[in-house]
């Protein structure tokens, strides 16, 4: 009883910030199992005066699963513009606000920094809720190093993409990128003719019921007679060349 009860007032001060000021929350959400997701998270949610989620409709399916009755509001790269100072009016007058994306921690590869810029412009706290990540996930179940690594997200589709593929192609650091299925194929070929024959991990469908991790190089797996599909996190193995001196 005495640690809910100091938890209680934590989450009072927290709510109070910066001069009386509302508390940011990012939250981060399961990428899957709903099981994931944390007491904490739960905790907070159901504390703050509103949950801005990149898809309210997705977000709901969470919330009803925890019996959460906190407001929602959407906030994505669409009404980030308009949403973004109306939600820091919120916070200045002090209410606290929970930023939640579709799923995973927000802020990778999605807008949602974009409010944190204005919270932190504007003096007023931006705390973390950390937890599930597909980004971090895929790492730790690739076989590849993971002692440094570099996180590209989604590569450019057409406009800047080759020029992209050579600078990364000399990074020696584990790559980690997203990919949706229709592309996967295409974009497996074009990192196998530019980077050469690495090992690669697909990680599909992280946490849920169909999840699979495919391993092996990039020529072998490309050439997989195989419909894919779901959400993929690809982590690539780094170069192995040395610098070349001038």
């Amino acid at each position: 009883m005495g640690g809910r009860l100091e938890y209680i007032l934590f989450m009072k001060n927290e709510e109070r910030g910066s001069l009386d000021q509302g508390t940011i929350y990012i939250v981060s959400t399961p990428i899957g199992n709903l099981g994931d997701f944390t007491q904490r998270a739960v905790e907070i949610l159901n504390t703050v005066s509103l949950i801005a989620a990149e898809d309210t409709r997705r977000t709901r399916i969470l919330l009803n699963r925890y019996e959460i009755q906190t407001p929602l509001s959407s906030y994505n790269s669409y009404n980030k513009f308009k949403k973004g100072p109306l939600f820091i009016g919120r916070l200045k007058k002090g209410e606290s606000i929970a930023l939640v994306s579709d799923a995973g921690t927000p802020g990778i590869s999605d807008p949602h920094y974009h409010l944190v810029q204005l919270a932190i412009g504007e003096g007023i706290s931006v705390n973390a809720v950390p937890g599930p990540s597909a980004l971090l996930a895929a790492l730790t179940v690739s076989g590849l190093p993971m002692d440094k690594f570099v996180f590209e997200g989604f590569l450019p589709r057409k406009k800047g993409r080759a020029t992209r593929l050579e600078k990364l192609a000399e990074e020696k650091r584990t790559l980690v990128i997203f990919e949706s299925p229709n592309r996967i194929q295409k974009t497996l070929k074009d990192i196998l003719t530019v980077f050469g024959n690495r090992q690669v991990a697909i990680a599909r469908e992280l946490t849920k019921i169909h999840e699979e991790i495919i391993r092996g190089n990039l020529e072998d797996i490309g050439n997989q007679d195989r419909k894919w599909k779901g959400e993929l996190t690809l982590v690539i193995e780094g170069s192995n060349e040395k610098k070349r001196k001038p």
